[in-house]
C-alpha cells in the first residue's frame, strides 16, 4: 500500500474542534479490522492525550490548520460585533453552538465564545452550555495564541477587551434578554450522556487514544 498524500506534517499544529489545538507528531500505518490504514497521531496537550486520526478521514473530522495572523485578527474583531439574541430556548441554543463547534472554523469558535459569554452575563450557564462555553474559548485562546505569537495570557486579554464592552450593553439593555429561558438540568444530563454516547460511536473507528509512550 502506497503511502497517501497527507496534508499534515509531522510538527506541524493542528486544529482538533472536538479535542483541542494539538501537534501531529507522527504519520504511520496500522492494521485496523485486515487493512492497513494510515494514521496521524496528534498530541493534545490540555488534555494530554496522543490521539489516532485516519489520514483519510481527517478532514471530515474537521481537523485543520492553525489560522493566519489576519484570520486570528478577524476573529477577535468578531467578539466585539453587535448579534441577534440567540433563542430563548437553552437546549435549541446549545444544540445550535455544538453543531458550530463540529464545523470548527475560528469564526464559530468565536461565534459561541461571544454567544456564551453574553448569555453568563445575564443569566448563570447551565452545565452544559457552561462546560461547552470553556471549551469553545479555550480551543480559541491556544489556537490564536500560535497564530499571533503570543501567550494564551496575552490572548485571554485581547478576548476579554472585546468582549465586556459589548457585555455591559447587553446587560444594560435588557433585563429580560432571556426571561424565557428555562434551564432544564435532568435535560442536561440526559442530553450529555447522549452527546457523548453518540460521539464515542462516531468516532470508535476514526480516532483512538494512545497511552504515553506508545509507539
Amino acid at each position: 500500500m502506497a503511502k497517501p498524500k497527507t496534508e499534515f506534517s509531522i510538527n506541524q499544529i493542528v486544529v482538533y474542534p472536538s479535542q483541542g489545538v494539538g501537534e501531529v507528531t507522527d504519520v504511520f500505518k496500522k492494521d485496523f479490522k485486515g487493512k492497513q490504514v494510515y494514521y496521524y497521531k496528534i498530541h493534545i496537550p490540555v488534555s494530554d492525550m496522543n490521539i489516532m486520526v485516519p489520514v483519510d478521514n481527517a478532514a471530515n473530522m474537521g481537523i485543520r490548520s492553525v489560522v493566519n495572523k489576519e484570520q486570528a485578527e478577524k476573529a477577535i474583531e468578531l467578539l466585539g460585533q453587535e448579534f441577534d439574541p440567540p433563542t430563548s430556548d437553552w437546549k435549541l441554543r446549545y444544540q445550535q453552538n455544538i453543531d458550530l463547534l463540529h464545523s470548527g472554523t475560528v469564526e464559530d469558535i468565536a461565534a459561541i465564545v461571544r454567544c456564551l459569554y453574553h448569555r453568563s452575563k445575564i443569566k448563570e450557564l447551565p452545565a452544559m452550555e457552561r462546560k461547552l462555553y470553556e471549551s469553545a474559548k479555550k480551543l480559541l485562546e491556544d489556537e490564536l495564541s500560535y497564530a499571533l505569537g503570543k501567550s494564551a495570557k496575552e490572548v485571554e486579554t485581547l478576548l476579554h477587551a472585546k468582549l465586556e464592552p459589548l457585555g455591559a450593553k447587553i446587560e444594560k439593555k435588557s433585563s429580560n434578554y432571556y426571561e424565557d429561558d428555562d434551564d432544564d438540568e435532568e435535560f442536561n444530563e440526559d442530553a450529555g450522556r447522549r452527546d457523548d454516547s453518540d460521539s464515542d460511536e462516531d468516532e470508535e473507528e476514526e480516532s483512538e487514544d494512545m497511552d504515553e509512550g506508545e509507539e
